[in-house]
């Protein structure tokens, strides 16, 4: 049996579903632009295969194990290591049994549909995960993972990547990615400067980041001049690196403008580790501001996620560490908070400004109004809790009114999960089929605009945006 329908996403009235498959099928297949996301370039550095199944599809993936620690388990039970070194469960078999028994916990979500596509398209298995058959998963799925065929490289190539960015802290060497470029292989494996660890003065261990940051560049850090001119360093190697952006995960969207000497009596104080709350916050808002004028200079796309309270369980931060199921959105003001920051850059169409949210309600009264208008700005797509059929389809409806296809960068799949990578490009391409199909049904578009359309959203407009 198949895992998978195989109109699965789009429209159920039959004329507008026949349209919609037409579309779509012209993008199946279409090569996959990955321009942010979390994978690890180790992986296509070494192109050692991969552990085992419960390493490629359960411990490192947040989406996995938040849902089954939600009912109870463990996280260590599914060999999310502790930051003390503690025990956590090593045999795979029991982590991937766990996953196999709890899997009804995932009907109805994204999650699932990643999950079984994987299992289907990928591993070429046709019954669905379950206690009974979970053995069978695992062996069938180990088995695969020790053949050539299924090593990161091939898999990348397989998958019709064109090329994908990985993130990486400015405190980072880039080794991995030196590897890649040496070693021959024609995969396209990109970084992406994510300064979060230096801007943030609420970033764990931060004054010795700044230091260990400026180190880096070669300068001495004690101006605010220094620490710019180490931004410009790091920002220059890693575009040497093949970067074409910069990403930054602040907590809210807030910009400053401060002149040079307020800017510098500001750094002072956070790199004092005086700084109040506010003084914090002023920090990162002229971070942003500062970050939005170099882009201006060497060309780097700028990606803005905010509104996340990151890492939201004190007591899973202290034995987890980062990164572990508990961030949680909240609301994000735009109107104001960007206004500082597109008061300098706004209006400079050589510069580009790419939005994420997690805050939906900003999206019609906000975010499309604002990409609308300002020649600098794109709206990123549906991101991380948003990243589903759903989210999809709202974002379409609740933005094309006012933004437009062409004030968007069509899709990226901003994930850690390679195996996922696929899955998500086809969920967005069967909704983007689907929401275009009707209006060409509707009257509001014309048939042949929507076979160019659903290119330009499936790879043409990430390409165009992150300068790929």
């Amino acid at each position: 049996m198949a895992l998978l329908h195989e109109d699965r996403l789009l429209p159920v009235e039959p004329s507008v579903k026949n349209l919609a498959r037409a579309l779509y099928d012209t993008v199946a297949d279409a090569p996959i632009i990955s321009p942010h996301g979390h994978t690890d370039p180790r992986w296509f550095a070494e192109n050692a295969p991969f552990a085992d199944p419960a390493q490629l599809f359960v411990t490192p993936d947040h989406y996995a194990f938040r849902m089954l620690h939600s009912q109870g388990v463990p996280l260590e039970a599914m060999g999310v290591p502790r930051v003390d070194g503690g025990a956590t469960e090593t045999d795979g078999r029991k982590i991937w049994r766990l996953l196999a028994e709890n899997y009804h916990l995932f009907r109805g979500t994204p999650s699932r549909g990643w999950l079984d596509h994987a299992f289907q398209e990928v591993f070429g298995l046709d019954v669905p995960l379950c206690a009974k058959t979970a053995d069978h998963y695992y062996d069938h799925i180990s088995e695969k993972l020790s053949t050539p065929e299924f090593l990161p490289r091939a898999l990348f190539e397989r998958f019709n990547i064109e090329v994908i960015a990985t993130t990486e802290s400015p405190l980072d060497e880039l080794k991995w990615h030196k590897m890649i470029r040496s070693s021959g292989w024609g995969g396209r494996v990109i970084t992406a400067y994510r300064p979060d660890p230096v801007v943030d003065p609420d970033f764990e261990g931060f004054t010795g980041n700044v230091a260990q940051f400026c180190a880096l560049a070669g300068v001495p850090g004690t101006s605010w001049q220094d620490y710019l001119d180490a931004h410009r360093a790091r920002r220059a190697f890693f575009k040497e690196m093949g970067a074409t952006s910069t990403d930054h995960g602040h907590p809210t969207a807030f910009t400053e403008n401060l002149g040079a000497a307020e800017a510098e009596a500001l750094y002072a104080k956070v790199m004092s580790g005086k700084a109040d709350a506010a003084a914090r916050e002023a920090f990162r808002g002229q971070m942003l501001t500062e970050m939005a004028k170099m882009s201006l200079d060497d060309g780097l796309v700028m990606q803005i996620h905010p509104g996340s309270y990151r890492n939201h369980s004190d007591p899973i931060l202290a034995s987890f560490g980062r990164d572990k199921g508990y961030d949680i959105p909240t609301r994000t003001d735009y109107v104001h908070a960007l206004q500082p920051l597109l008061d300098v850059v706004g209006e400079e169409p050589e510069f580009t400004l790419i939005l994420f949210t997690l805050d939906e309600t900003a999206y019609a009264r906000e975010l499309a109004p604002l990409a609308g208008v300002y020649p600098a700005l794109k709206l990123g797509p549906a991101w991380w809790f948003h990243d589903s059929p759903e989210g999809m389809r709202r974002y379409r409806e609740m933005t094309t009114e006012t933004a437009g296809f062409y004030n968007t960068v069509g899709f990226n799949d901003d994930t850690r999960a390679f195996m996922s990578i696929p899955a998500r490009h086809d969920v967005a391409r069967r909704v983007d089929a689907g929401f275009l199909a009707t209006l060409v049904a509707t009257g509001r578009l014309y048939e042949d605009e929507a076979f160019e359309v659903i290119q330009d959203l499936a790879h043409r407009l990430a390409r165009q945006a992150y300068r790929l």
